[in-house]
């Protein structure tokens, strides 16, 4: 009986997690806080559920500040067009988002403009967040 609750309390602590880990636009990202970052990029994370990426991108003083960038999944993301061969180490993109709530320098990638001068739509789909 014992070993049988242990299980239970393991499976559930380990649900928790992951819906934790999957969250909504609004639990996050600010949507009266548009920005749009040009840098060039520097680390691909094309993993579920979502993905990341980041760049270096000059301030107004011309320090460089390292951002990172979510995405949609990498499965959504290849839906639309968006492959993870289309970002590559170096590139300069242009990168429209809005910014986490918590001030950090991470950015909701709703709209990505790659390198080639394609853009290409870098939100998940029915997150909550602004079209």
């Amino acid at each position: 009986m014992k070993i049988r609750l242990f299980v239970v309390a393991i499976v559930a602590i380990a649900g928790g997690a992951r819906l934790l880990g999957h969250h909504s636009f609004a639990a996050q990202y600010d949507s009266s806080k548009a920005i749009r970052l040009t840098g060039a990029l520097t680390r691909v994370e094309w993993t579920n559920p979502h993905t990341y990426f980041y760049l270096d991108v000059k301030d107004e003083g011309g320090k460089v500040v390292s951002w990172g960038c979510e995405a949609g999944s990498p499965g959504a993301l290849s839906r639309r067009g968006f492959k993870r061969g289309d970002l590559k180490i170096g590139d300069t993109i242009v990168v429209d988002g809005y910014r986490a709530k918590d001030g950090s320098h991470l950015i909701d990638a709703r709209r990505v403009t790659l390198s080639d001068g394609r853009i290409v739509s870098g939100a998940s789909a029915g997150d909550g967040g602004p079209q």
